[in-house]
């Protein structure tokens, strides 16, 4: 798991297609010491596996689902947001983070303001739900707070139900890829695992388990 705050940038140093899946070194700004082999890193938001490190950087592999279903982030000289997976001890800064990417947005616009950069991005239509104002959602692996939505019990009548807004500081544009968006940028989108189990839990509570093959028989004979 993690938290969408992200610990450093990172550099997408070489990629190698190997029938359509793609292995991907990525060199971090300053390399971790204490990275192991197997471990999990957040890469954009995509939780991926170390295969080899050495000094300078890690390798990941990329299968091609994973390909087609986040941003297109994995072009040699790509900068990229990283955040290795928590630990017990850690400050718990953003929201739970999967890592899991549930699809892909796209930047509309970007406007600079006082102190501040205001964002409107569009998410894939089946994501609207999940989206509220002042609630969570990682984009590229950034725990941001949403700030307006549209559509019904949204914040703002002149968005459309899949779109939604963001107010970034000054230090998070310093810290993350975010400084590099502009209208078309793709992202990766997570949406809050609260509100996707939430749903799960009120979709389930009038289902009832399908009875085995047999099973009503079986209870006809014993009880004979």
């Amino acid at each position: 798991m993690f938290t969408g705050i992200i610990e450093q940038l990172g550099r997408v140093a070489r990629t190698v297609d190997t029938a359509g899946n793609l292995t991907v070194t990525i060199e971090p700004n300053e390399m971790w010491a204490d990275l192991s082999l197997g471990e999990s890193v957040a890469v954009n938001g995509t939780c991926l596996t170390v295969t080899a490190w050495d000094h300078a950087g890690f390798t990941v592999d990329l299968s091609r689902e994973t390909l087609a279903k986040t941003a297109p982030h994995w072009q040699d000289g790509h900068r990229v947001n990283l955040e290795r997976a928590m630990t017990a001890q850690a400050r718990f800064g953003g929201h739970v983070v999967s890592g899991h990417v549930d699809g892909v947005g796209e930047v509309l616009n970007v406007e600079a303001r006082p102190g501040a950069y205001t964002m409107t991005l569009r998410a894939p239509a089946a994501l609207a739900r999940y989206l509220v104002p002042k609630g969570s959602v990682t984009v590229d692996g950034v725990s941001l707070t949403v700030v307006d939505v549209g559509g019904p019990a949204g914040s703002r009548a002149d968005l459309r139900a899949d779109e939604f807004t963001l107010w970034l500081v000054p230090h998070t544009l310093d810290v993350t890829t975010l400084h590099t968006w502009a209208a078309g940028t793709q992202v990766n989108l997570e949406a809050d695992q609260m509100a996707k189990y939430a749903e799960r839990l009120l979709l389930m509570r009038d289902w009832t388990p399908p009875t085995p093959e047999g099973a009503g028989r079986d209870a006809q004979q014993v009880g004979a």
